[in-house]
């Protein structure tokens, strides 16, 4: 009996023990980002952190595959890094990848700075900003603060501050075992289990925090849809076509009401296109140019210049499609061939087929009697003719009687409402009947 107490008092104990072990097995978020860096993606990881520190997990890896993009998003997301309560690994995967430019800015912001093999970092120099023209004195000025800007997050991380700052002066890249070798990077790993075997235990710099990731659960985390389709949206590509669409619609909605299609299509698409504008930084000239070029488009309709100002409107499109998304840098950019395509459609369809529609709303409007002149009719008894389901009175232009049964021309109305005739001509010119 005493026996038996003993073991219920023992399996009493040991079950918790267990159930405690289970839970505090480690627990790590993957977050995948094979993308460039924009304020979508930026919110993504942001979203991802706060998950962490909410539910207390031992790590965020954020697995990182990116040419670069906005230096504004790369500065939000290089905060949210600093600012993290739980660590932030950035993890350079899978091979072939690379952390350029931005990408690179961040990996030194993140508490362990990983690759895998087969992957390169660096080449952060700005290529672009607002225009390539940029003056030698501006653009030292910006290089100047690049440099300072990521040789400060590599120092107080404990990196290689010179190769940090090479990788804005000069534009320099490494592969993964050479980054390792000169300090640029904490670690090289495979995957991301031998990743976090390898640095458990590690004491990050600066914040101090000790990682606890051996053998810990691994819960990959992927964009939504949702925000997946918010950065198809980002494409300037796309919103550029968005914009035109919308022009489009709109332009044939007004010209045309009651088609309703058009003008719903042209109205989504100038949503969509403006929520691109709210999300890129934009050039202020490039966008006036547009302005301006769907403008000139409108006016051809209204003031004929045999095409000028739908030539004019069109050339204004492209400059100003070119430069519209300047200040985001050359990752963002129009593709020449597509806006040379989009303004060549635009100055078709709204060029010369709003030409047409107004040429037609300002001929006199064919109503009443008059529209009758060249219908066909049938002559029926009694010097009446039937002409559009009506009965009407008429007489040939020569004086001659009317057949019952003949097919009549209608030449033109008398002020009595009386009609004057003329036999159908066959196609040799001689009279039918």
């Amino acid at each position: 009996m005493r026996g038996l107490l003993v073991s219920l008092l023992m399996l009493a104990l040991l079950v918790p023990a267990i159930a405690f072990g289970q839970d505090a097995r480690p627990k790590v978020l993957a977050v995948h980002l094979d993308n460039d860096i924009n304020p979508v993606t930026q919110e993504y990881l942001e979203n991802a952190i706060d998950r962490a520190e909410d539910e207390d997990l031992n790590a965020v890896v954020v697995v990182l595959d990116t040419p670069g993009g906005l230096s504004s998003s790369m500065r939000g997301i290089v905060k949210r890094f600093l600012a993290s309560t739980v660590p932030v690994i950035l993890y350079v995967s899978p091979p072939g990848s690379s952390a350029d430019s931005a990408g690179a800015v961040i990996a030194m912001a993140a508490d362990i700075a990983a690759m895998a093999p087969q992957t390169n970092i660096g080449s952060s120099t700005p290529i672009s900003l607002g225009g390539e023209d940029i003056s030698e004195d501006l653009r030292r000025k910006v290089i100047n603060d690049a440099a300072a800007y990521v040789g400060e997050l590599a120092r107080e991380h404990d990196r290689n501050v010179l190769a940090a700052r090479q990788m804005v002066t000069k534009a320099s890249n490494y592969g993964a075992r050479e980054a390792e070798e000169i300090g640029l990077v904490d670690v090289i790993a495979p995957t991301i289990p031998a990743l976090l075997a390898k640095i458990d235990g590690t004491k990050t710099v600066p914040k101090g925090l000790v990682l606890k990731t051996a053998g810990a659960e691994i819960e990959d985390v992927e964009m939504s849809f949702w925000q997946r389709a918010r950065d198809l949206l980002v494409d300037p590509n796309l919103i550029t076509l968005m914009l035109s669409i919308g022009l489009i619609g709109i332009v044939v909605e007004l010209w045309n009401p009651g088609l309703i299609f058009p003008g719903t299509v042209g109205a989504i698409s100038l949503i969509l296109g403006l929520y691109g504008l709210q999300v890129l930084p934009v050039s202020l000239a490039g966008l006036f140019l547009m302005i301006l070029a769907a403008a000139f488009f409108v006016a051809e309709a209204f003031v004929p210049t045999h095409g000028a100002l739908t030539v004019a409107g069109g050339v204004m499109f492209v400059l100003g499609s070119l430069i519209l998304f300047d200040p985001a840098g050359d990752a963002y950019q129009v593709s020449l061939p597509v806006s040379i395509g989009i303004a060549a459609t635009l100055a078709l369809l709204l060029g010369f087929a709003l030409t047409r529609v107004v040429r037609v709303s300002r001929r006199p409007p064919a109503v009443g009697v008059h529209g009758l002149v060249g219908g066909e009719g049938v002559v029926r008894r009694d010097g009446l003719i039937a002409l559009n389901g009506e009965l009407w009175r008429a007489e040939r232009g020569d004086g001659s009687p009317l057949v019952p049964g003949e097919h009549v021309l209608v030449e033109k109305v008398e002020e009595d409402l009386r009609l004057v005739v003329g036999s159908m001509s066959s196609p040799t010119g001689e009279a039918l009947g």
